[in-house]
Formats: structure tokens, C-alpha cells, sequence
């Protein structure tokens, strides 16, 4: 009787061992990666303006910019008035440097627009980067952990992420500061388009929130 209630005991405990690894694996499976300087991009695939799709693996060899954006937001105009976020795109696409603007603004909010309004938005921000892409169920943003507009990231040709952080280091929103700011985004790039480590990869970034979906 004795040897039945050990038996009973440790199989009950072998089939509790199997349920906490069981679910601890499927915990895993079904936690998103989270963007993490130094380590590889998460991969997402996005729609455009004209519904193409865009994929962060469609740009593997290159240098990638993610640009969280708001048009509404008076820290990105402050950046697209001034013409500097405008500057930044042409500059670095016109270096083979691919640059996807990413709204993760839920529908009803703050800068989400769609159809002709999205692309009236587009047009008269003068947006000069590759695409600007519509993340409205905020899946990537959470993924790369976007909290303000903008946020920025740069990913390298081997699809390491080696920048996360602020545009610049002065949080005001007025666009007389630009000229006497530091970019950590160009900075970034020279640096590691010149095969240097970047001596600046992580800053708090600052801007409005991003108007994600509730949960």
C-alpha cells in the first residue's frame, strides 16, 4: 500500500512537472520579441499608403531607419515644419539608407488617417523617406517598444538593431533649437556607415505618446 501511494505521488509529480514546462514553453512560443540594441530587428511586415506591403527583410543588406510618427504631434512638426526630419530622409535615402515611418495611431485617434487622407497627410508633410507605413493595431510599436513620435531606430546591414532613442538631445518643441541640437541619428548612421561602433546606441526618447490601440 505504501509503494502504490509513493508510485501515485511521484507520477502525480512527473504530470505537474510536464504541465509547468509545457506551459512555459507555450509562454514562449506566444511572447513577441522585443527590440533590444545589440540584438537582431524583430521582422514585421507592413502596409503602405497605396496597400504594398513592406517587409523588414525585403531591406536585409542595408541600413534601416524606423521612424515612429504623428503627424498631429507638435514634437514631429516641430521636425517636418522645419524641414529638418524632410533633410534627415533625403540625406541618408540618397546614401542607399532605406527609411520606413511607421504610425502606430489607432483608428480615431491622433494621427491616423486613412485613404485619401493618408495620402493628403503624406503629401503635404513633404514626407521624403521610402515608405510610410500603417502599424493601426500597434503590434509593431509594442514589438519595438515605441513610446513617443517620434522614435527612433537604425538598423544595420546584418539586422542588428544599433540605435534606439530620441532624434536629438534637446526635448523642446520648438524648431529654433534643431540648429544647436545634437542628431543621434546621424551620428548613428556616420558612425556605423563608417564601420564604427555607435558611441551613442541607446537615449530616452521624448515626443508625444504613441495613440495605441487599448487592449
Amino acid at each position: 500500500m505504501k509503494q502504490l501511494i509513493t508510485a501515485s505521488a511521484v507520477l502525480a509529480l512527473v504530470i505537474v512537472l510536464c504541465a509547468v514546462a509545457f506551459a512555459d514553453n507555450h509562454a514562449s512560443m506566444d511572447t513577441p520579441m522585443i527590440a533590444k540594441v545589440g540584438d537582431q530587428a524583430p521582422g514585421f511586415t507592413l502596409m503602405d499608403a497605396t496597400g504594398t506591403k513592406h517587409s523588414l527583410s525585403d531591406f536585409k543588406g542595408k541600413f534601416v531607419v524606423l521612424e515612429w510618427i504623428n503627424f498631429g504631434c507638435p514634437f514631429v512638426k516641430k521636425h517636418y515644419e522645419s524641414g529638418n526630419m524632410q533633410k534627415l530622409q533625403k540625406t541618408f535615402t540618397g546614401k542607399e539608407v532605406v527609411w520606413l515611418s511607421i504610425c502606430s495611431s489607432a483608428p480615431g485617434k491622433q494621427g491616423y488617417f486613412e485613404g485619401d487622407a493618408l495620402t493628403k497627410a503624406i503629401a503635404g508633410n513633404k514626407h521624403k523617406g521610402t515608405a510610410y507605413l500603417v502599424d493601426a493595431d500597434g503590434s509593431v510599436g509594442r514589438m519595438y517598444n515605441a513610446k513617443t513620435t517620434p522614435n527612433m531606430y537604425v538598423v544595420n546591414p546584418d539586422g542588428l538593431l544599433v540605435y534606439a532613442g530620441a532624434i536629438d538631445d534637446n526635448p523642446s518643441p520648438k524648431p529654433e533649437v534643431i540648429a544647436s541640437s545634437m542628431n543621434y541619428v546621424s551620428a548613428a548612421l556616420d558612425q556605423a556607415m563608417a564601420g564604427k561602433a555607435v558611441k551613442v546606441s541607446a537615449t530616452q526618447p521624448y515626443g508625444c505618446s504613441v495613440k495605441y490601440a487599448k487592449k
